[in-house]
């Protein structure tokens, strides 16, 4: 996936620096939100806002974590990315929206995705990869759907069972 000719540069790697920056923000959405929900009445001592909590809180340690390496390691020297295998990933995402959008289903939605994002790693054939991702995908909502009755969007093949 990468090209070898590396950038090099000396300082703190400014790349981490902004990698850090958007998971302390992120951070702060999801612990906003998680305050947001704490005012929900519960039956339990475990509300709504547990788990956005504990997801902030790690967000904000990896953050931290990237702005200390970023000052500690220093800025490193790394390859080019190839616009390619990024593609076929970004393409195989499209994919999923448009084909949930148009009612295809769960399965075969996220089939697409999974091939798409083989073909990105350099796996092939795609037609392969689209019946064994599509299968996988069948189980998987046969498991949440009728196992554990939530919702997943149901195309042609859901609906055989």
């Amino acid at each position: 996936m990468s090209d070898s000719t590396p950038a090099s540069t000396t300082g703190p790697d400014k790349g981490r620096f902004v990698i850090a920056f958007a998971l302390a923000i992120l951070s702060l959405v999801v612990g906003w939100d998680a305050w947001r929900l704490s005012g929900i009445n519960t039956y339990s001592a475990v509300g709504p806002e547990a788990f956005p909590a504990v997801i902030s809180a790690g967000l904000a340690l990896l953050a931290l974590a990237n702005a200390v390496e970023a000052v500690r390691e220093g800025a490193q020297d790394r390859p080019r990315d190839e616009i390619g295998p990024m593609a076929w990933v970004l393409g195989g995402l499209i994919g999923q929206i448009v084909l949930l959008a148009f009612g295809a289903g769960f399965a075969i939605a996220t089939g697409w995705l999974f091939a798409a994002t083989a073909k990105g790693f350099g796996r092939g054939p795609l037609w392969g990869h689209f019946l064994a991702g599509a299968l996988m995908c069948f189980v998987i909502y046969a498991v949440f759907a009728k196992g554990l009755q939530l919702a997943l969007p149901a195309g042609p093949l859901e609906r055989l069972i």
